[in-house]
């Protein structure tokens, strides 16, 4: 008989390795974490966590468990509708997390030999799902500064580019696609029956003037799908749940492919009444804005750090310089109860990028301590 493994399909068995940030659990106690004895700055969350009507609903719904959710998450998708504008519950898929949707999406629009051009580095999910369905994956290598130039991405389209995957803002640089190249992106694909992927997990957490979103124009572009979340800025990462915004017939197609009850009843309560909170989502842009400022400008007196500007709620750095690779700096870091994001797992990235999330102001203090005592001033 022939080994499991090669009874396995071969897309699966030729799959990247799965490597995210967020391995809190790798490196800590329960009690540690709790505490807060553990800060973890490899994620990009919410450092405020979730909103407390969030958590009401939750307690006010723990009666809903002995029944099946409801299968499509209906009022959810309303409130998402209500919450963006200028769209319908016809225009929202909800999932069980952002990773799900994107899963979803290759396996309706990937076809076997056929494939998607991705910019890199970015969210390796991308890529594992796109393979993950038979289907080829050609990358654009990194442009100075790391800054995206679609231009550059439409370039390098061939026939057998079915899907354009882009995040914006990126991850892990940090960095913003302006509003003329995303439009242009988009209606050059539409041109050539390519569909687009935009994935916007970190929107909210750009600074207003720069934030740019076709969302509400989703019927006026039938090849654009929107990826967003409940995980970064609204702080329900353990829940799972996450939503995309399309024309009504990419909805219909992808609804076609969705398991049945994928979002739990707790996590759809939490997540509409999330929504409704604008008071904590004005709270985080304050908290996520006056921190990205500190850290950057005290970021930037390290010497050997070469630190990138940020439109998220994350820093991107080249530590070269320092003396450090960012295995060891994090394997130093970890010493003073700090985890920071190792980047080079990321496809195009070497041994020395690092990645910080934007925390509240006492554990920033505690980052910068700890920095200053591994590296030096």
């Amino acid at each position: 008989m022939k080994s499991i493994i090669e009874l396995a399909r071969p897309e699966i068995r030729e799959l990247p390795e799965c490597v995210h940030g967020g391995g809190v659990w790798d490196v800590a106690e329960e009690f540690q974490v709790q505490s807060g004895h553990i800060l973890d700055f490899s994620s990009n969350i919410n450092p405020l966590g979730p909103s407390s009507k969030a958590l009401e609903a939750i307690k006010s719904s723990l009666w809903r468990i002995p029944f099946y959710p409801e299968s499509n998450s209906n009022k959810l998708r309303d409130a998402i509708a209500q919450f963006i504008g200028g769209i319908k519950r016809e225009n929202v898929i909800v999932g069980n997390g952002s990773c799900e949707l994107i899963h979803l999406f290759a396996e309706v629009f990937i076809k076997r030999g056929m494939g998607a051009l991705i910019p890199v580095p970015t969210f390796s999910e991308y890529e594992r799902a796109v393979k993950k369905m038979g289907g080829k994956t050609r990358f654009l290598g990194p442009a100075k500064d790391f800054i995206i130039h679609t231009e550059d991405l439409l370039d390098k389209v061939d026939s057998k580019t079915q899907v354009l995957f882009l995040c914006n803002p990126n991850n892990p640089t940090s960095v913003m696609v302006t509003q003329n190249d995303i439009v242009k992106l988009v209606q050059e694909a539409l041109t050539k029956d390519i569909v687009v992927f935009v994935d916007e997990d970190f929107i909210e957490f750009v600074d207003k003037q720069k934030r740019f979103s076709l969302a509400s124009e989703v019927e006026t572009y039938p090849n654009l799908f929107i990826l967003r979340s409940f995980t970064k800025v609204f702080g329900l990462t353990g829940l799972r749940v996450g939503y995309g915004i399309a024309c009504k017939d990419m909805i219909n197609l992808l609804f076609r492919v969705k398991p049945p009850w994928n979002v739990n009843c707790l996590a759809q309560a939490a997540a509409v009444a999330t929504l409704e909170d604008l008071e904590h989502l004005k709270r985080t842009e304050k908290l996520i804005g006056e921190g990205k400022k500190f850290l950057l400008r005290e970021l930037n007196r390290i010497d050997g750090f070469r630190v990138f500007p940020a439109d998220a709620n994350f820093i991107f750095i080249d530590i070269r310089q320092s003396g450090f690779t960012a295995s060891r700096l994090r394997e130093k870091m970890l010493a003073h109860n700090i985890l920071i994001r190792d980047c080079s797992s990321f496809r195009s990235l070497d041994e020395y990028y690092i990645r910080i999330a934007i925390r509240t102001r006492w554990e920033n203090d505690r980052l910068l301590e700890a920095v200053r005592k591994v590296v030096g001033k």
